[in-house]
């Protein structure tokens, strides 16, 4: 091995200690905050937990790097990334006291209505972060909405700021997330796989994206990475979106979780939704057919 083959083996190494060491410097300032009476409780544990993470997940680096398992080694060096950008975000809440208001529909409320008139700016600023970043449950943030301007309002608010955030995650999983996956597994093997998914994950993922039982936002990178269209995505996520959002909006005050009725109601709507999934997925490719020769696509 050269001069030159060291030296770059040395600088990978070091870039991914250096990137762990910042991920860990983050995190740890955020713990410092002791936003959450949960993170104050547990300081130590928590701190201890992720320098542990981290150092296991560098470890696994360094070992896959040396051993020349590029898919995996590259697979962690993502991760590490993926953990920085964690790591600033968690920080970044935590110093501005955001993350005391994000999980209470109350305190999400009256935080976003001392900005008067600025208030729907603001809204609709933080439910196009939460598609992107926030890790706040949409339900948190609609709730919150229906308080401050009532449904038919958040309806509208709610659907401009998740679709706008929408667009931008399936931008983000088309332009970084599939150069990020052809430099992880080949050219080769992503043109493989992409060519048997075609035309299949434009359903799965489309029923996934209405049914609320799925991550949706994280759904929005991963349909990047697809063989999903651009205009079929935008005509996809405006009706799902609005589907969603109105539902919500509307169904915050008509079936509550406070009785007992309100939760066997959602526990009802629940299983009927797995199981409509579940006959989707079986299903898929007759399902396919039939809407394909219905619309003359040719398969």
């Amino acid at each position: 091995m050269d001069f030159k083959e060291v030296l770059k083996h040395t600088v990978n190494i070091l870039a991914a200690v250096l990137l762990c060491a910042v991920a860990f410097v983050f995190m740890a300032y955020g713990f410092a905050y002791r936003s959450l009476p949960f993170i104050e409780k547990n300081y130590i544990f928590l701190t201890t937990l992720t320098f542990s993470v981290f150092g296991a997940t560098l470890l696994g680096y360094i070992i896959f790097y040396l051993l020349y398992k590029q898919a995996i080694y590259r697979l962690i060096f993502c991760t590490i990334i993926f953990f920085c950008i964690a790591g600033a975000i968690f920080f970044t809440i935590c110093a501005t006291g955001v993350i005391e208001k994000i999980g209470s529909i109350d305190a999400l409320r009256d935080y976003i209505s001392q900005f008067g008139s600025m208030a729907v700016v603001l809204y609709i600023l933080f439910c196009f972060l939460q598609v992107l970043v926030l890790p706040v449950p949409g339900s948190v943030t609609v709730a919150a909405g229906v308080a401050l301007f009532g449904p038919f309002k958040c309806s509208i608010f709610s659907f401009i700021g998740i679709t706008l955030g929408s667009v931008a995650a399936f931008a983000i999983g088309r332009w970084i997330g599939e150069k990020a996956v052809r430099w992880i597994v080949g050219e080769d093997t992503l043109k493989k796989w992409l060519q048997k998914l075609k035309g299949k994950d434009y359903l799965i993922l489309s029923i996934m994206f209405l049914l609320p039982l799925f991550p949706d936002d994280v759904l929005c990178f991963v349909a990047g990475l697809s063989s999903m269209t651009w205009p079929y995505f935008l005509i996809m996520i405006t009706i799902t979106r609005a589907t969603s959002v109105l539902a919500t909006s509307y169904s915050v005050g008509l079936i509550p979780f406070t009785t007992w009725w309100g939760i066997l109601i959602w526990v009802v709507i629940g299983a009927l939704i797995g199981v409509a999934f579940w006959l989707v997925c079986k299903y898929s490719s007759q399902i396919d057919y039939f809407i394909k020769s219905k619309l003359k696509i040719k398969r």
